[in-house]
């Protein structure tokens, strides 16, 4: 598997998950209408941001599979099983295969 972040984002937990995050985490995030992907996370300073203000990355698992689906501002939901434990808002993307075609230059 690759080592390279895919996107940058700001994190947002809730519920029981909130507080209760660790580098390596692997929510599944749902890239695409009916589309859910794995994907590692990252985390800057991680043991000095409160939860409410974690940036970090996301490396998902086969980003191929699901193209020209990411935006700056897009709002990602995270799920454990079928539930919601957060969701990710990008601020950079770094993987152009996942750049959403009306954003191309």
């Amino acid at each position: 598997m690759k080592n390279r972040a895919d996107i940058e984002v700001l994190f947002e937990f809730i519920g029981f998950r909130k507080g209760r995050v660790f580098e390596g985490y692997i929510p599944s995030h749902l890239v695409k209408e009916g589309y859910l992907t794995t994907g590692i996370h990252s985390y800057y300073n991680l043991n000095q941001e409160p939860c409410d203000n974690l940036r970090g990355t996301i490396t998902f698992i086969t980003p191929e599979a699901y193209p020209h689906t990411m935006w700056v501002g897009k709002r990602i939901t995270m799920y454990e099983g079928g539930r919601i434990v957060g969701y990710a808002v990008v601020t950079k993307i770094f993987n152009s295969i996942l750049l959403c075609n009306k954003y191309e230059t």
